[in-house]
């Protein structure tokens, strides 16, 4: 079993950590622990232990991140569209980005690579690229926000994710769409399905209208312009549809799992 990831920076101010987390909350959120007297007292009620102990801060955290996702989740509309951008929007360079240097980013033969899809589809085949390549495919050019504060705008060309998942017959009642990619440290993210069903979320393979870069994720990205950036997948290597939710890199680490931005 993986050793656990704290939450808590040794030497931080819990209070100070309890206000930063209030105000990480989207602002319908905020408002409503505003209205109702939300203090340290408050969500020592709600979560039923003293928030300034280390464990209990932690697991006062982890369920305000939990009612954060389940807020959000609550006001997305699935047919409202991020934003879209001519050509000389597209930002130049476009940074590689991730937690290793690009010298450690996966280097996949794109003629061994396969897909694998499991869970709940009607068929579970593994892809090829080059079956990949033949599938319909749409150019999208819009906005990458990253978690970190910085955004910046990129053209990505790529088959819709409700397109592939019609086409395996995935049981789009499930709750997930779980990605395992080849980075270091086994990364994965879970995507909610509401935003896999998205019109912009695509299996994205090409960017700037040339085969995707090691860079940006070779061979295959997920591309989800309605979310924060760590909720984009690179180097994917499998997909899963489960009802069951199984974490993520970050999201274990305390990053709230819907992350729309």
């Amino acid at each position: 079993m993986a050793r656990k990831r704290s939450l808590l920076i040794p030497g931080v101010d819990k209070r100070l950590l309890i206000k930063d987390a209030m105000k990480a909350m989207p602002d319908l959120t905020r408002r409503r622990f505003i209205t109702t007297g939300a203090s340290l007292s408050a969500l020592t009620l709600l979560t039923g232990c003293d928030v300034l102990d280390s464990d209990s801060a932690e697991q006062m955290l982890a369920q305000v991140s939990k009612f954060n996702d389940a807020v959000q989740s609550w006001i997305f509309n699935p047919n409202t569209l991020a934003p879209t951008y001519p050509e000389s929007a597209i930002t130049k360079p476009f940074p590689f980005n991730a937690y290793y240097d690009l010298d450690d980013a996966p280097e996949i033969d794109g003629k061994d690579w396969k897909l694998e899809v499991r869970g709940l589809v009607e068929n579970k085949k593994s892809w090829t690229l080059d079956e990949l390549y033949k599938l319909p495919q749409v150019k999208q050019i819009t906005r990458l926000i990253c978690v970190e504060g910085w955004s910046v705008i990129g053209s990505w060309t790529g088959t819709p994710l409700r397109d592939f998942l019609k086409l395996i017959g995935a049981d789009t009642r499930a709750k997930y769409v779980w990605f395992q990619c080849a980075d270091k440290d086994g990364y994965n993210s879970p995507l909610d399905m509401e935003t896999a069903l998205h019109p912009q979320t695509q299996m994205a393979f090409k960017f700037a209208d040339e085969i995707l870069p090691r860079a940006y994720g070779y061979p295959m990205r997920i591309r989800v312009p309605t979310k924060l950036g760590f909720k984009n997948p690179k180097y994917v290597v499998s997909m899963e549809v489960t009802n069951d939710y199984k974490g993520g890199y970050w999201e274990d680490q305390g990053y709230n799992s819907f992350s729309g931005s």
